[in-house]
């Protein structure tokens, strides 16, 4: 089978299966996706459905026990270790629901980051960073450490750093589950936003009202998909703030 080059991710027929001592758990038991480029897809699913792992598979964090997997039109599932690292360095970027910034260092050096591990120098890096924080709208907090910024600032600052090394695909876990809903909009209306610019962006939630601002849902359950559906995402729209009552 060829890759569709068109294809941001394509899988097909992926299995995982865990063994410990005698227990056999198929984690994925034959999923077949494909995502086409600037598509902002919803993974939902209960725990244990599956939905981690095929995270996981697609992040290149864990390879798949079979079946393929091509990303950006290169297929990833027969890479070794050190190869899959340079997938996810270049080619992904990853945003968390606890935002996974280093506590005591700037939003700007937390952007760079990244390209740091990536051998970038020190100017490009930082014209870099400057740029990302700009995208999320962060160019004037650039100097803030994350105690500093609230919970929204902050997962934008995650944003920026997944933005940084121009990654073709963002996997999201959960990124609104620590934020208010005011919040939990900023942020969706941003990835709206990117995948607007080509931008893959998949996010697993287990929160319909944060699915519905996507062009796409699937459902995992018991390593299978149950339900592919594309939609009319609803405009992620952030309400005004209310003036405190006195």
């Amino acid at each position: 089978m060829t890759s569709d080059h068109h294809a941001q991710i394509m899988v097909k027929d992926l299995t995982r299966i865990y063994t410990t001592g005698d227990v056999v758990v198929k984690a994925l038991a034959g999923v077949s996706i494909t995502v086409e480029k600037g598509e902002f897809v919803a993974i939902m699913g209960s725990s244990g459905s599956g939905k981690s792992t095929l995270m996981n598979v697609l992040g290149c964090l864990d390879k798949p026990t079979s079946g393929e997997y091509w990303l950006a039109g290169q297929e990833v599932s027969k890479l070794d270790k050190n190869a899959l690292a340079e997938v996810r360095n270049h080619t992904l970027g990853f945003v968390f629901q606890s935002f996974n910034l280093l506590a005591r260092t700037t939003a700007l050096e937390n952007v760079e980051l990244p390209l740091l591990y990536q051998g970038v120098g020190g100017k490009e890096r930082r014209e870099r960073a400057v740029h990302a924080l700009e995208r999320v709208g962060l160019g004037k907090r650039m100097d803030h450490v994350p105690s500093q910024l609230s919970g929204g600032q902050q997962q934008r600052v995650a944003i920026a750093r997944a933005l940084v090394g121009a990654p073709k695909v963002i996997l999201a876990d959960e990124p609104t589950g620590n934020l208010d809903s005011r919040t939990s909009m900023e942020v969706m209306k941003l990835f709206q936003e990117l995948g607007k610019t080509g931008i893959t962006v998949a996010l697993v939630t287990h929160e319909p009202d944060i699915a519905e601002h996507m062009s796409r849902v699937i459902v995992v359950k018991d390593g299978l998909i149950v339900e592919d559906r594309r939609q009319t995402p609803k405009e992620a729209v952030v309400p005004p703030l209310k003036e405190e009552a006195t």
